[in-house]
């Protein structure tokens, strides 16, 4: 059964006044429900592409649709709450004297009830594991609390699709992978459509269905993880490069000839190739070892 699109972009191209093609006949869509990346280095145009899905700029060529409808027949108020984009620095999109107050402006702007306002912001922080950060100062936030305070802000406005840009950037080991497992529980629990842009490689197999890679403002290739991440041309095309634990592997493969099946993604499918090379009887004696 064929999927109702999200976002749905054909044939857009952008200029910008200085010369530069940011944007070139580029076709980007994501269904409902899927958790779909942007991956692109730095100047590949992924923030651009952002812009002109959500409306911040128009495309010279081509068109967007959300929801099937194109985005002039929307209208802004229609759009935020179809579409929720948390920009890439916090700083660029908190401006409430407390937490409650800049979760609670989008909702007071949509006319909603006090209370009903009061729900989401509950409901909102609670999603992003922010609840006890209600009543602080938003200038008290640690980077990483910003981050979340600032998604729980789109949040509240009910969007059915998220756009996120770097959602990860300069947070540490711990915040993106809480970052990433946020967005993956409002993805797989609640429904929603997750589009993420970032450079960010290891932790992506874990949580995309379908990445884009965009370099120069065009897209290369569109596929699954295990598809994107074994074109070890494509990823040095595109200026990025593999996670980790498949680079290990690769390396491994072309250096040592270790006869590795595949090239795995992550630590758990490394392990499994790794314990393929070992002779049975000798796990077998380990486990009877273990066992004693």
């Amino acid at each position: 059964m064929k999927r109702e699109r999200a976002i749905d972009a054909a044939g857009v191209s952008f200029t910008y006044e200085e010369g530069t093609k940011a944007l070139k006949n580029v076709d980007f869509w994501a269904d409902r429900g899927q958790f779909v990346a942007m991956l692109a280095s730095n100047g590949s145009g992924k923030t651009t592409l952002i812009k002109v899905l959500v409306g911040l700029l128009k495309p010279q060529e081509g068109r967007v649709l959300v929801g099937g409808r194109e985005l002039s027949a929307i209208g802004a108020k229609g759009l935020y709450q179809e579409v929720g984009l948390v920009f890439q620095n916090p700083d660029d999109q908190l401006f409430g004297a407390t937490v409650e107050e800049d979760v609670a402006f989008g909702p007071r702007n949509l006319g909603l009830e006090e209370a009903e306002v009061s729900a989401r912001v509950a409901e909102s922080l609670s999603a992003v594991n922010a609840l006890e950060l209600r009543k602080r100062a938003v200038h008290h936030l640690s980077f990483g609390e910003k981050k979340r305070v600032a998604l729980a802000g789109v949040l509240s406005m009910h969007p059915s699709t998220l756009i996120l840009d770097e959602p990860t950037a300069s947070l540490d080991p711990a915040g993106e992978a809480l970052m990433l497992h946020l967005l993956n529980r409002l993805n797989r629990e609640k429904g929603m459509t997750v589009i993420l842009a970032t450079h960010s490689v290891d932790m992506l197999p874990l949580f995309v269905d379908c990445i884009f890679v965009l370099n120069r403002g065009e897209v290369l290739r569109r596929g699954p993880a295990e598809e994107i991440f074994c074109d070890h041309e494509l990823i040095r095309q595109a200026g990025l490069r593999l996670p980790y634990i498949s680079h290990l592997l690769y390396e491994m493969k072309r250096y040592d000839g270790v006869p590795i099946n595949g090239l795995p993604l992550t630590i758990g499918e490394a392990r499994k190739r790794l314990l393929e090379l070992i002779p049975e009887e000798l796990i077998a004696s380990r486990l009877e070892t273990k066992g004693q």
